[in-house]
């Protein structure tokens, strides 16, 4: 059951803060009205070192005010280095500013297997273990949204079920990784967007992996239908929970670049738009802004050329503008 989106009449702002912090624990199922401006704003992200760099393009005034300084999230992976440095650093930093922050963890073994854009990954199950214990441990005691592995769950169609029990494994453990080592932090299993998996298959994909430990599901991780049809998704696939397992999660929508919807292409199509910005309700639990607009989903549409992660000005300049 989705936890409540209105701040308890007792709880002060004093201890509203200190919730966000994970300095006290917040009330039973209740979750804290924030805002946008709640969620901490990444002073590293690819946005904001091109901002910083190109302050004389005629672009940056576009993409500083409406990219640069929405809060978005911070992906972690192999080229983070020693993972539990950056994730304490990276939350810690966000704990000072009286911030949420919002991680992404990408890092599994054979990482977009199908769909081979952002491919990579640990190298074996045991150096996967290892890294995501070092990124919960990181965090430690501190708040943070953790979203799992995207295209874990929905990028199955090419493994055998040797290969999916593996991953499974891997995810239960994560999962139960994070429960030890970073209690406050609420963690999302990735279960892809509604044009991918019917809700039936992916209620079976996600139990399978331990979403029952988990905080809840995140829906949409760089990809573009709009909201109102991630709700629809994330509701039926609670519905099958509930149906099969006798419970339902509370779940989130990436809405970075959902302001027009889905035009049936996943990797870098034109004519896209920035959604809504980051908040708590808005029909699922959180909106937030997983995938930064501008970063490139790999050698494709109008990326072409570039890699996946790559930022790319004026694909970011015509998020802006939806063109």
């Amino acid at each position: 059951m989705r936890r409540s989106d209105r701040r308890p009449p007792s709880l002060t702002a004093a201890a509203l803060t200190a919730v966000l912090l994970g300095l006290l624990p917040g009330p039973a199922h209740a979750a804290p009205t924030v805002g946008a401006d709640d969620f901490y704003v990444d002073p590293g992200s690819s946005v904001r070192q091109w901002v910083d760099a190109n302050r004389g393009d005629g672009r940056a005034p576009a993409i500083q005010a409406s990219i640069a300084n929405v809060p978005m999230a911070r992906w972690f992976g192999n080229w983070s280095g020693a993972v539990g440095t950056a994730t304490a650093a990276y939350t810690r930093a966000a704990a000072a500013a009286g911030k949420r922050p919002v991680l992404v963890a990408y890092n599994i073994p054979d990482r977009d297997i199908c769909g081979g854009q952002s491919g990579g990954g640990a190298g074996s199950a045991a150096e996967y273990r290892n890294w995501i214990a070092a990124f919960a441990a990181g965090i430690g005691n501190r708040s943070a949204v953790v979203v799992l592995e995207p295209d874990s769950l929905g990028d199955e169609s090419c493994m055998t079920p040797a290969q999916i029990a593996a991953r499974n494994t891997l995810l239960n453990d994560s999962v139960a990784q994070f429960r030890a080592k970073a209690p406050n932090a609420w963690v999302y299993l990735d279960a892809g967007n509604p044009g991918w998996l019917s809700a039936d298959t992916m209620a079976r994909h996600l139990a399978a992996a331990g979403v029952a430990a988990a905080h809840g599901f995140s829906l949409n991780v760089s990809n573009y239908f709009t909201t109102a049809e991630n709700i629809a998704y994330g509701n039926a696939v609670n519905t099958v929970l509930r149906a099969t397992k006798g419970f339902g999660k509370p779940y989130v929508v990436d809405t970075s670049r959902n302001g027009d919807g889905s035009n049936g292409a996943w990797c870098n199509p034109a004519g896209r738009r920035i959604g809504q910005r980051p908040q708590t309700g808005g029909g699922a639990e959180m909106l937030l802004w997983i995938k930064v607009p501008g970063e490139s989903d790999g050698n494709c549409g109008v990326g072409a050329g570039s890699t996946g992660g790559q930022f790319l000005p004026e694909v970011a300049y015509r998020m802006v503008h939806g063109y």
